[in-house]
Parts: structure tokens; C-alpha cells; sequence
């Protein structure tokens, strides 16, 4: 089995190739990531000598290279694509949305393309079915494409998607194109949908590693408005499973939620993550509400649980624990990817490309 993972240097990205390798050692790797500010190769240095793992720098943008990964011609037949490639952070999405469209809406659809054309088995009729397909195609999407819940309920993977920031707009049409080449043309893509992830190497922009790395340099953290929007945590290595699973057990066609069952507010973590390291409250700083901030996401995961099987193997409390401590020794890593460098070649890869 040889797969194409897209974005592999990025937080979850890393965490599944590192899963794969580990649960299926005799699978091949190929992974195409951007290398951009929030792809690392030290999140995959530890795997890096391993023969069944093969990075590619480049852009889902990019037609050609696409085409030569997806064809085969670059490292023979492609047997399935699992999509992380995604620019995913909100803020960035709202100064400069337009990266977002064309990363995560054109980028969805060149791979599509490619695993249409080429997936397709020679002396299939039309209408095509999902088995006249030699490629499975998975979408990892995310909850924020339904929009912000009120105090009560849970996302289904009947509800309607509502999304309210650029980063999840562009999410939703992704998804959208998905399901589009799924009823017109058959092919078997199947769209997971996942709540927050938290966990080893993600980047230290998000909530979780911000406020620990910046506790740990003695810096105050900053909290959104009230502090109390609500998350479904969900830790990375679970996430990691279920996608594994919709790969190989997912129908097409289909969308499988993936949550924690692990709400909590934005306070709450705040509250935890300075308790744990030793801090008081007086490292609260309050600011400026984000535009358009979701009030709350919560995930019904059991459509996943009783047809597929899944479930998480984490608490929320042990998770984070180990989480903290992760980031508390590895500073050095902290230190690699919080570069100017990165941001420098976030910038010239937004103009070349």
C-alpha cells in the first residue's frame, strides 16, 4: 500500500505519518507538504532514515507535481490520498483569507482531479461507482464548517454548515467539492470532520502551546473576550486512529464527526495550563474579541463509534498533562519552528507559487 499524505509536516500531518508507519509498517509514506511556517521537518526528524517515508517539497496548488505523484510516474501506483494540506489558522484567515482559498479550496481540487483521472480503472462505464476506483480519497475537515452552537446540542454530520470565518468557509467548500466529485463522478471520498486537536508538535500559535510556551518564558497569555468559548478537545494521536480507520474502513460518500467529548471553555484551559506550571492568574491578559468568534462547537462522534469501531483513547486530563510536560522539554523544538526564518518562507512561498 503506498499513500499520498498532503501536509505531513504540519501538526496532525506529522502525527499520522508517524501513526501509519507505526500501525502499518509495510506501507509506503509519501508525503507532500509546503514546508511553510507551520510545517516542520523536525516534527518528523525521528522517521526522516526511514526507507517506507519519502518527503516532497511542494504546494497541493501545484498541477504538475500532483499529477506526476498521483500518475505514479514519480514513485509508482498511488493507492490512496488522505488531505491535511490546509492553511487552518483563523486569525492569519481573517488578514489574509485569500491564501486560504487557495490552498485549502484550489488545492482540494487539483488532488481530486488527479485521483479522478488517474484512479479510475481502465474500461469503466459510466455512471462510475466508487469500485471502479483504484485510489480512496480522504478530506480531513474540521467542526468549524458548521458554525458556533448555542448552549446546548452537538454537531451531527446532518447539520448544516454554517461557516463564519474565511479558514472555515474555504474548509466547507473543500468539503463541498468532495461530495461533488463523489455524486458525479463516483469516486470513493469520504470527509472526516474533527473538534479542536491538541497534543506534541503543533505549532505554538495555537491556544494550547501559546499559552505554555509563553508561561514557560514568563510571558502573560491572552485570553478572547470572556474567555468563555467552548472547545471539543480532542487529542492528536485519537484523531490520528479515526482518520486511519475512515481510510480504510470509511464509505465512501460518507462524513464521520470526530470529537473528544471533551468540552471545555477557553477559561478552563487557561486556568489549567497556569496551575499546572507553577503560575497565578495574574498571567491573564484579556483582549480584544476575535471577529467572529464561534461561541461553542461540541461533536456527536457516534456514527463513528458504532459503524467504524472508533474510539478515543485518551482523557482529557492525562492528555493535557502530557501535553504540558511535552512542551515543557521539548524548548528547543519550540525554539526551531518559532523562527523568523519560517515566517520568511511562509512569504515567499505566498508570492512564487
Amino acid at each position: 500500500m503506498r499513500l499520498l499524505i498532503t501536509g505531513g509536516l504540519g501538526f496532525i500531518g506529522s502525527n499520522l505519518v508517524r501513526y501509519l508507519l507505526e500501525t502499518h509498517p509495510d506501507y509506503e509514506i509519501i508525503n507532500l507538504d509546503a514546508e511553510t511556517y507551520a510545517g516542520h521537518r523536525e516534527n518528523l526528524a525521528d522517521v526522516d532514515k526511514n526507507p517506507k517515508y519519502k518527503l516532497v517539497v511542494g504546494r497541493v496548488e501545484d498541477e504538475k507535481l500532483v499529477d506526476e505523484i498521483v500518475s505514479g510516474k514519480k514513485f509508482g501506483t498511488i493507492d490512496g490520498i488522505i488531505n491535511l494540506a490546509a492553511e487552518s489558522h483563523v486569525d492569519r484567515s481573517i488578514s489574509d483569507p485569500f491564501v486560504f482559498v487557495k490552498s485549502n479550496v484550489m488545492g482540494t481540487h487539483v488532488l481530486l482531479d488527479a485521483a479522478f483521472r488517474h484512479g479510475l480503472k481502465a474500461g469503466a462505464s459510466q455512471p462510475y461507482k466508487p469500485e471502479d476506483y483504484t485510489i480512496k480519497y480522504v478530506q480531513v475537515s474540521t467542526d468549524e464548517v458548521y458554525g458556533s452552537l448555542g448552549p446546548e446540542g452537538l454537531f451531527t454530520e446532518e447539520t448544516p454548515l454554517q461557516p463564519n470565518s474565511p479558514y472555515s468557509a474555504s474548509k466547507a467548500s473543500a468539503d463541498m467539492l468532495c461530495r461533488a466529485y463523489f455524486h458525479t463522478y463516483g469516486m470513493p471520498t469520504v470527509i472526516t470532520r474533527c473538534s479542536n486537536n491538541y497534543g506534541p508538535y503543533q505549532h505554538p500559535e495555537k491556544l494550547i502551546p501559546l499559552f505554555i510556551t509563553n508561561l514557560l518564558k514568563g510571558e502573560k497569555v491572552p485570553v478572547y473576550g470572556d474567555g468563555l468559548n467552548v472547545r471539543d478537545w480532542l487529542q492528536v494521536e485519537d484523531h490520528c486512529s479515526a482518520i486511519d480507520l475512515a481510510f480504510h474502513k470509511g464509505v465512501p460518500g460518507e462524513v464521520y464527526n470526530v470529537g473528544g467529548h471533551n468540552e471545555r471553555t477557553n477559561m478552563y484551559i487557561t486556568k489549567l495550563i497556569i496551575s499546572e506550571l507553577g503560575k497565578g492568574e495574574e498571567m491573564i491578559k484579556y483582549v480584544q474579541d476575535r471577529l467572529g468568534h464561534d461561541r461553542r462547537y461540541a461533536i456527536d462522534s457516534s456514527k463513528i463509534q458504532k459503524e467504524l469501531g472508533w474510539k478515543p483513547k485518551h482523557t482529557f486530563e492525562t492528555g493535557i498533562r502530557a501535553t504540558i510536560k511535552w512542551y515543557t522539554e521539548n524548548t528547543e523544538w519550540v525554539n526551531t519552528v518559532s523562527t523568523p526564518h519560517k515566517e520568511a518562507v511562509r512569504e515567499l512561498a505566498k508570492t512564487t507559487h
